[in-house]
Formats: C-alpha cells, structure tokens, sequence
C-alpha cells in the first residue's frame, strides 16, 4: 500500500474507514432490543433467539486471527473490499430472512467478513497518518467504535417500532455501500508481502472446539443437556477438537500461537480476566432489553432509549481512560472499573416490577462508566510484558477469548433465566392455594380462580414474578463473578514502558 498516494487522500480514506467501523460496531448491539420482535417473528423460543447474537460474536472470534495472514497473501485492500462487501450482503440476507436457521447462518456470514474489519481499519488509519498523529487517529478511530454501541439500542428500538426488525440490518447497506466504494476508490493498490507460515490445523480444530462447545450451550437447554444424544455428540467433538489442538500446539514447531505466549503471566492472567469481563458486558446487554419489554411492557423504542445511556457511560470512561494510562497505575484503574460495575450490579440485583425507568438508567451509566474503565486498561496490561514480534498473534488470541466469553456469558446467563424461571414458577405456584378462603379473598378480581380468565391471568402473573427472580439471579451471580476477577490484579505486573516509549494497548 503506497502511503505516499494514501496520506493524499487521508480524508477521504478516514471516512471510508469510519463508515466501516461504524457498521461494524452498530452490530454489537442493534439487534439486541429487537430480539423479542424477531423472536415471534421467526417462531423462535427465548433460548432459541439468543443465537441471532451469539452466533455472529462466535463467527468473529473464530475468523478473526486470518485476518492477518489473509492481509498478506492477497493483499489489505483485496480483503478490506471483500469484508466490507460481504458484511452488507450478509446483512441484507438478515434483513430478508425468515426462519430461524436462515437468520443464524446469515449472522455467522455477517461475523465471518465483518472479523477483519476492526483490525485492518485501525491498520489503515496507522498508515496514513504520520506518527505524530497516531493518536489522534486513534482517538478518530475510537469515537467511531464507541458511536456503535451508544446509537445502536436507540435506532435498533426506533427502527423495529416505526419500521420492522428487518431494518436493523437493511441499515447496513447504505452505509456498507459507501464505504465500500471510497475503499474501492481512494485506498491505492497493495504490494503484497510474503504471508506468514499459517497453522491451518491448529486453527482448524480451535474453529471446530469452539463451534462445538457453543452448541452444547445453546442447544442443551432445549435438549434436557446430557440426556440428549445431540449434546454428547457435541461434547465429544469438542472435546476430541480441543486435545488435538492442545497436542498439536505443544508438539509442532509453528503452532497457531507462539507458546512463549503462554508463559508471559501477564498475558495469560489478562486474557482470563477477559473473558470474564466479556460474560459481564454482552450478557446486561443481552438480558436487560428482552426483560424491559417481555415483563415490564416497554415498548422497543423506550427499551433502546434506556439502554443508550450505557454506551454513553462508556464513552465518557474511555475519553477519561486515555488521560490516566501512564499517570496512574493501570491496576488501580482495572480496580475502579471492577468496583464500579459492582456498584451497577448490586442496584440491578434489586430491581423490581414496580420500578420506573431511573434504575434502568442509572445502573446503567454507572456499569457502561465501569466497564469503559476496563477495555483499554486490560489490554495495556496483557502486552505489558509480551514482546512486540509476538503482538500481533497475541492480538488475535486476546480478542478470540475474550469474545469467546461473550459468547459463553450470554448463553449460559439466557439458559439460567428460562430455567429459574421455571424453578420459582413452581415454587411460588405451590404457595398460591387457591383453594384457601384467604388467599381467594385477597386476590383481585381479575386473578379469580373460579374463571378460566382468572387462572390464565393468575398463572401468568406468577410466571413474570418468577421471570422478574430469575434474572435478578443472572445479575447476582454477575456480581459474585466480578468479586472473583479483583485477586487476579494481584498476579498482574504494571507496564514499563522506555523513556518516550508509549505503553502498548490493543484496542478491539
């Protein structure tokens, strides 16, 4: 890539970039208001549904480590074109589809080409501006990745109210188009470099391993888990998959990741620490908008509005972030950031169905604040000690677990509110006995068990109480497991970094 022809065009090619990341960015979190509406739409159970999110966070991590090496072989723009046009198709593909198979492999096509577009935006920028203003292409770059997640509840919710769900994906095609064009046109042509030696094998049963363990969570619910001949068979697979790239990779002389990796404790603590915060922000955002509209009764649009303030909070906390890394210790702020989205957890651990709005609102300003505090931070953290030739595959391994932890927080969190719920229907059911002459006078007329409309109303109610436990359950445990993730800062050393030499932070 000519950077001599590109910085002449910088403007233009920022834009183009930003377009894509954008795009890129508005999918983390535009369907997510919309999942109750594509639910009924495509006949789909609450655990069902949940794969429409899933299976595009699972594409991504999987694909993402190509990009690279797929960069190399048939060239940056080559693969920037392919992604970006194949990200819009993929999603008018979504917006058309109409059963619940269709919507899933579409996504998994939309998180296949959009895996490289965050590496090779962020790549772009770097080339045509010149060091000095590295971080200020940065800073570009990170308003545009944060812009996804603060307007995406809002338009995800005003696009499914006015329009229909299908335009949260029809949205990505003028936007998809634009930046594919000013790629076409602006970005001069690449000079291809010899591609690294790449690990198909290694690569190829990581692929399989992940694959099949994320089956297991998203189908065992609706199979009765282990007493499913389907569940064991995906087990089995993952676990075959998973020796076979551990063997593999202990035994070959280039594997997948350099094993040197695996001996920087600050990497490996750091990716751990990761996943978990992965599970902590997909999953909120993945339970609070079905929750407000299936038990609250909020209509979509209010849903979005009140889930807008997280990104907000997030924004804020980067914007904030950027000025303290190097100034303070990164550890210290990791801690805020944990003990901030504890305070945002404890609020939601005590959220009730009388409640309006503010509490809503509120926790999530304050998780959206914690959570910001964390991304830059962490990722600072896990290349403290890892040398720079290795970054790079580090990079990929560090954005693989930690969306593998997405992935995983919100399948095992949706399974564990449909089976609470069903727990505490049972409970709080058994303690309804209708035929008492107490209970039956206290009961308001519209739950009178004597009607056939009574008992529905009546078992109804009980199920939203029990619905309103069971998620309370999800945002306790969410709690505990942010209580857990404080030790491992004690097994993390603090960057040092050469006198003019900035800290390294990968940011994905």
């Amino acid at each position: 890539m000519s950077a001599a022809e590109d910085s002449k065009n910088r403007w233009p090619i920022t834009i183009s970039i930003m377009l894509a990341t954008v795009m890129n960015s508005l999918d983390t979190t535009i369907a997510n208001v919309a999942l109750p509406h594509m639910q009924g739409s495509v006949s789909a159970s609450a655990e069902e549904i949940t794969w429409v999110l899933t299976s595009y966070i699972v594409a991504a991590a999987i694909m993402t480590p190509l990009s690279g090496w797929l960069a190399d072989r048939i060239g940056r723009k080559r693969v920037f074109l392919i992604s970006i046009g194949g990200f819009t198709l993929a999603s008018m593909l979504c917006g058309i589809a109409t059963s619940l198979p269709e919507i899933v492999i579409f996504r998994l096509l939309q998180g296949m080409f959009g895996a490289a577009l965050i590496p090779l935006s962020q790549a772009v920028l770097l080339d045509i501006n010149p060091p000095e203003k590295h971080g200020q292409a940065m800073a570009i770059w990170g308003a545009g990745a944060i812009l996804g997640p603060i307007l995406g509840p809002a338009l995800g919710g005003y696009f499914t109210e006015d329009f229909s769900w299908r335009w949260c994906f029809y949205i990505n095609l003028p936007i998809g188009i634009l930046a594919f064009l000013g790629v076409l046109f602006f970005i001069s042509g690449d000079r291809l470099r010899k591609a690294k030696r790449f690990d198909f094998l290694g690569f190829g049963t990581l692929a399989v391993f992940i694959a099949a363990f994320q089956m297991v969570l998203d189908r065992g619910p609706t199979q009765d888990w282990f007493h499913s001949t389907e569940v064991w068979a995906e087990t089995i697979i993952a676990a075959v998959a998973l020796w076979i790239f551990v063997a593999h990779t202990m035994t070959t002389n280039h594997p997948f990741f350099d094993k040197a990796l695996l001996r920087d404790r600050n990497f490996v603590t750091a990716s751990i620490f990761g996943f978990f915060v992965g599970i902590l922000l997909f999953s909120t955002m993945a339970l609070l908008p079905p929750m407000m509209q299936t038990l609250l009764g909020y209509p979509v649009l209010t849903s979005g509005l009140v889930s807008m303030p997280r990104g907000i909070g997030s924004f804020i906390a980067m914007f904030a972030v950027g000025r303290l890394i190097g100034k303070v210790d990164t550890r210290a702020i990791l801690m805020t950031g944990l003990l901030i989205s504890c305070v945002a957890l404890w609020q939601m651990m005590h959220f009730d169905l009388s409640m309006t709005e503010g509490p809503f609102i509120t926790s999530g300003i304050i998780q959206g604040l914690g959570v910001g505090l964390l991304f830059v931070p962490l990722s600072t953290l896990a290349f403290a000690t890892v040398p720079p030739h290795l970054r790079p595959e580090g990079s990929a391994v560090y954005t693989l677990i930690r969306n593998l932890g997405s992935s995983v927080g919100i399948s095992i969190m949706n399974a564990l509110v449909v089976a609470n719920t069903q727990t505490m229907h049972s409970s709080l059911a058994a303690k309804v006995v209708t035929s008492d002459a107490v209970v039956r006078a206290t009961l308001p007329a519209m739950f009178n068990p004597s009607t056939t409309a009574g008992v529905s109303a009546l078992n109804n109610e009980v199920t939203r109480q029990a619905s309103m436990v069971a998620y309370v359950d999800d945002f306790r445990l969410m709690f505990v497991i942010t209580i857990l993730c404080m030790p491992m800062l004690l097994l993390m050393r603090g960057p040092k970094a050469a006198p003019g030499e900035p800290l390294h932070a990968v940011v994905d």
